[in-house]
């Protein structure tokens, strides 16, 4: 199993500048290579298909090469794996108390 940090996901409840909008994902998101920390700030908006859980508490964003070693090892899975629009698949998962996004690129 291999991970490469990605970036720090924080929920907020006003949108900052710069910010995109993601129509599937029904939230606004920064582009984490805008600041010095990898911070991807992101504001849910109704309708969203992302759980209440990730609209309160940040995560940790990971590239994976094979996220199904890491499901295995969660403590929940809290989103899919879904395939994105980027041809690769994500999931959200719960490990020790903290919440992890996993990218798999294909």
């Amino acid at each position: 199993m291999s991970a490469e940090y990605l970036h720090v996901g924080i929920p907020i409840t006003n949108k900052k500048p710069g910010m995109v909008y993601n129509e599937g994902g029904k939230l606004w998101m920064s582009n984490p290579e805008d600041y010095d920390f990898k911070i991807e700030y992101l504001k849910f908006e109704e309708g969203t298909p992302f759980p209440e859980i990730l609209h309160r508490n940040p995560h940790v964003a990971y590239k994976v090469s094979d996220m199904e070693p890491y499901l295995e090892d969660a403590d929940e899975i809290i989103f899919g794996p879904v395939d994105n629009d980027y041809g690769s698949r994500m999931a959200f998962i719960i490990m020790d108390n903290a919440i992890f996004e996993l990218l798999e690129v294909k």
